[in-house]
């Protein structure tokens, strides 16, 4: 069957970014993440975290009135002369606080009043499927969409840009209503059905229209309903079935984008307005540049999200291959790399010599493939800016500087006569090719790899008179291997927020997927679409957040760290061609690229054991992270202090991956698993080490006599054989019963310094 893919329009300068035709550029990629919403003169918006307020003024925990007069009670003579500020956004569920816009004269009277904690001026944040169920084993009537209803009664949210109610991925039929302990509804004139429970707008035009399109396809592919005959351009397995992860859950779409970007005042307005209203799992394809937790609203937000139950899943970011450049880094939340599937809308570069190179593309005309045309490239570095010969009737080679080819080199092309292009894969893209629609010029991209040999052919001799080419369209191609692989953009470890826990956790499917579009928005020249095709780590995350509800519907009683080990401890760390999963250079890729590895949707809902961890487990991470001040901003519980919580290092969190310093003396970490498989259990550890690593556990074996039964074990790593020059080394504990492999990562670092 058919399934769905992604992705608005990603164009690329160095990072992904989302392009609708006709509409404002939005960046996926946090690149630039740090900008401020300024308003008149030198004032700002600025996030405040104040204390609750007194329990003497609270009718109940959740009295709107009576924390909102609290917050203005602070905006009351503050120091700017005139009428006081209007507060934009009051928060009540995930943080005690309120957001509005200052001058630093009046911020400074804010901060000097009793109860005031800390102020951030708020940040705008980057936005950053007919194929993906079936590549993931998701399949109609069978496994776990059958042991699950497909997820029904479970709630997503979504902060994204809205929502196309009226696409046939969200109708309700057959649908039972919401569960009775949710308490949202639908902003007017949105009308609720038994698929959108929820909808509200945190931005200016009020409404949740999607004129951007993110939003629609990221809730198509979390959860959208199976739509028949689905396709993109004419593309995607010959016009397949259409599905989300968690086609029978229901969703609430909190818009806190639009075409300028996410302001995180908005975002958290959103966030606390879904807590409240009663979600069980939050998608955020959302991402800004990496921050201390103690600094970052949203993991302060997603801190007191967990704390209610509700696993906040989080887009990883767009600005690899380099290291160190993850968004979303906090241990609670679930951080999501992003990957290649087994499907390639082919376009085939035939030479005149006979040598073929399997390029892609979704702009396809295959009358063009029929006829031979000159190859044209230029003597030395072509990034077809202009040409200053005559063209007409070729095909012509061009270089690009970004992953995705840059419209002006097609109208360049078009404008000088040239009937087709080929171009050749920025180098550090390796074999990640990035698609967008286009134009009706026929075109393929290849990697550089291909490129290359391409150009050599086309100088090849003193003439290049008799130098041809076409394009052979093949359409859409299933079963490519190898795949997954790892997406060139998707950003990657170390953590620099979270020193010493392993980011990202998970990897999905988030390179060139096909999933919900409103038809409104444009995507390239004439006609209207309602699928589309777009890229990011904003397409892996809906992904993993569909397989959350479905773990959610299994296991109801789970904690979010449950459902995250469960998602974690169950992937894959092989590519359907049985190696280990490869980057974007066909090398083995590492941790830092893949977390534990890829989702695997069907073992996650039965993982035999998890690595659970709670509220004042967190707090003891962050108190010896960053101490007691970071503590009482993070948590806003005057309940949990530093000096009644241990303080917890990273390699002591009860974390599913293990991270380590790589030196000779032996280190060693603890970790209890709890049985959430059959009463009677029993486990034996293996271990995976490469040369020069020593890990060793004990004990060696687990036996359970009970369910929810924990047990405690220590981990020994040493690399007193690894050589000087090593700087990171890779293993894996797997701990095998007779039904479940319940495998964690290990990843041995010489930068780390834990203690």
């Amino acid at each position: 069957m058919g399934c769905m893919a992604i992705s608005p329009a990603a164009r690329v300068v160095r990072a992904l970014v989302l392009v609708a035709a006709a509409c404002p550029v939005l960046g996926y990629v946090p690149n630039g993440g740090a900008e401020h919403r300024r308003s008149h003169g030198a004032a700002r918006t600025y996030i405040v975290l104040v204390e609750p307020p007194p329990a003497a003024h609270l009718q109940h925990a959740d009295d709107e009135a009576a924390h909102r007069f609290w917050h203005e009670s602070f905006m009351q003579d503050s120091g700017g002369g005139g009428a006081p500020r209007r507060i934009r956004h009051s928060y009540r569920s995930v943080l005690s606080g309120f957001a509005a816009r200052l001058t630093d004269a009046e911020l400074a009277a804010v901060s000097r009043k009793p109860g005031f904690v800390r102020a951030f001026p708020e940040r705008r944040f980057q936005l950053m499927t007919t194929r993906t169920p079936a590549f993931l084993g998701l399949e109609p009537d069978q496994g776990v969409w059958n042991e699950t209803s497909y997820g029904e009664g479970a709630i997503i949210g979504f902060l994204d840009t809205g929502i196309d109610e009226k696409h046939p991925s969200f109708r309700d039929e057959g649908m039972p209503p919401p569960p009775a302990k949710w308490k949202g509804g639908c902003q007017p004139p949105v009308r609720c059905n038994n698929k959108l429970i929820g909808a509200a707008s945190f931005v200016g035009d009020n409404t949740i229209a999607d004129d951007v399109g993110h939003g629609t396809h990221t809730t198509g592919t979390a959860a959208g309903r199976f739509v028949e005959g689905a396709s993109a351009f004419g593309l995607g397995a010959g016009g397949g079935t259409a599905a989300g992860m968690a086609p029978g859950a229901h969703l609430a779409v909190y818009k806190v984008c639009d075409a300028q970007g996410c302001f995180e005042s908005d975002l958290l307005a959103g966030m606390d307005a879904a807590v409240r209203d009663g979600v069980d799992v939050l998608s955020v394809s959302l991402g800004g540049v990496s921050t201390p937790l103690d600094k970052d609203p949203i993991a302060i937000g997603a801190f007191a999200a967990m704390s209610k139950g509700v696993l906040v899943v989080c887009a990883g970011g767009n600005s690899g291959p380099l290291p160190s450049t993850l968004s979303n880094e906090a241990p609670w939340m679930l951080t999501v790399a992003a990957g290649s599937v087994d499907r390639s809308f082919r376009a085939t570069v035939r030479l005149g010599d006979g040598e073929m190179f399997e390029g892609e593309s979704l702009t396809q005309d295959k009358h063009f493939s029929s006829m031979v045309y000159p190859l044209y490239y230029s003597q030395g570095m072509n990034y077809c800016d202009f040409f200053d010969v005559n063209i007409t009737g070729m095909m012509v080679v061009c270089d690009t500087e970004t992953p995705v080819p840059p419209m002006s080199s097609i109208q360049a092309v078009r404008e000088a006569g040239g009937v087709g292009i080929v171009f050749i894969n920025e180098p550090d893209f390796g074999y990640t090719i990035v698609l967008e629609k286009y134009y009706d010029l026929p075109m393929s991209q290849v990697t550089a790899v291909d490129g290359n040999k391409i150009m050599g052919y086309a100088m090849k001799g003193s003439s290049t008179s008799n130098h041809t080419a076409t394009i052979v369209f093949n359409s859409t191609v299933v079963g490519v291997k190898p795949a997954p692989i790892v997406a060139a953009f998707s950003s990657r470890g170390p953590s620099v927020a979270s020193p010493g826990v392993l980011k990202p956790d998970i990897m999905a499917p988030g390179l060139n997927i096909l999933a919900a579009w409103p038809s409104e928005v444009p995507v390239a020249g004439p006609g209207s679409y309602s699928f589309n095709v777009i890229s990011g780590t904003s397409m892996a995350t809906p992904h993993v957040t569909g397989i959350v509800a479905l773990v959610k519907k299994a296991h109801p009683d789970w904690s979010p760290s449950a459902i995250k080990s469960a998602i974690m401890t169950t992937s894959s760390a092989v590519d359907n061609d049985g190696h280990k999963i490869m980057d974007e250079e066909h090398r083995e890729a590492s941790f830092y690229a893949v977390g534990a590895g890829h989702v695997v949707p069907t073992r996650a809902v039965d993982p035999g054991l998890v690595y659970d961890l709670g509220v004042r487990d967190y707090a003891g991470y962050v108190c010896k992270l960053l101490g007691e001040a970071a503590l009482k901003t993070i948590a806003g519980n005057a309940s949990l202090t530093c000096t009644e919580i241990e303080p917890i290092g990273a390699a002591e969190l009860n974390y599913p991956a293990i991270l380590v310093p790589l030196r000779a003396e032996p280190f060693a970490v603890n970790r209890t698993v709890t049985n959430v498989g059959p009463a009677k259990s029993n486990y034996t550890a293996k271990i995976e080490a490469p040369k020069g690593l020593s890990i060793k556990v004990e004990p060696a074996e687990l036996e359970f006599t009970e369910v929810k039964e924990r047990k405690t074990f220590t981990v020994t790593v040493s690399a007193a054989g690894a050589s000087a020059e090593q700087k990171l080394a890779e293993g894996t504990l797997s701990w095998v019963s007779h039904d479940h492999v319940v495998r964690s990562p290990i990843l041995v670092d010489s930068s780390i310094t834990l203690s």
